[in-house]
């Protein structure tokens, strides 16, 4: 899953619409943001497998930090309680945290059985869709627009620049799993961790659209 995750953090927005939709994009990708952190660090390890299932060229063969359901569960409540502490607002927090507990939900159907449930677990899950091309472009590219409809639905651009920021950042992020699901996988470990480091790049570009956009139903300052 990797549009899907995106999906959901437009879909949040309209839930708690004073989250900014920077923080919903950080949450909804964090374990994949700190994933290849952890690759290059040399704590968690992943190679390139071509071949391996149709829609997905990589062996995971061990990211119990990042994702495990525990460590999911772990990091949600610490992002949700550091937003709690900045912004004083408990309902931001316990959707921001939930936000982040969806990527490990929505990576469940996609993986093969390779996410732990806790580090050090023999038993891991996954019900692989990414063995299948027609159902990982649903599954992935449905939930995607799911999100972005019901984020359009809710908000309007406040100037020119919150309405082409926000398409060229779909027509990107379209491009990267396009060629991420069809092309060749990064040739070695320390590529492909490198190759995933600009998802902090999305963040930081989700926030700028959300100062660009207005929320239909939020008449205060967002957080």
């Amino acid at each position: 899953m990797f549009l899907g995750h995106y999906g959901v953090a437009f879909a949040a927005k309209r839930v708690e619409p004073r989250v900014s939709l920077g923080s919903y994009g950080f949450a909804a990708q964090f374990l994949d943001e700190l994933w290849p952190i952890l690759l290059l660090v040399g704590v968690e390890h992943a190679r390139p497998a071509p071949g391996l299932m149709a829609a997905s060229q990589i062996d995971f063969i061990s990211y119990p930090i990042s994702h495990s359901l525990m460590m999911t569960v772990a990091w949600s409540v610490v992002i949700g309680a550091v937003y709690f502490a900045i912004r004083r607002s408990r309902r931001g927090a316990i959707v921001l945290g939930l936000v982040v507990v969806s990527h490990w939900v929505l990576d469940l159907p996609m993986h093969r059985a390779d996410l732990p449930l806790w580090p050090g677990s023999s038993i891991v899950v996954g019900w692989g869709a990414w063995r299948s091309i027609p159902l990982t472009l649903l599954l992935d590219v449905g939930t995607f627009l799911v999100g972005l409809v019901l984020y359009l639905r809710a908000s309007r651009a406040r100037d020119r620049v919150g309405s082409w920021a926000l398409w060229s950042l779909v027509a990107l992020l379209v491009i990267v799993y396009l060629g991420a699901t069809f092309g060749s996988p990064p040739a070695t470990e320390r590529a492909l961790a490198l190759s995933a480091l600009p998802l902090w790049l999305v963040v930081l570009w989700m926030f700028w659209i959300d100062r660009h956009r207005v929320m239909l139903s939020q008449p205060n300052p967002q957080q």
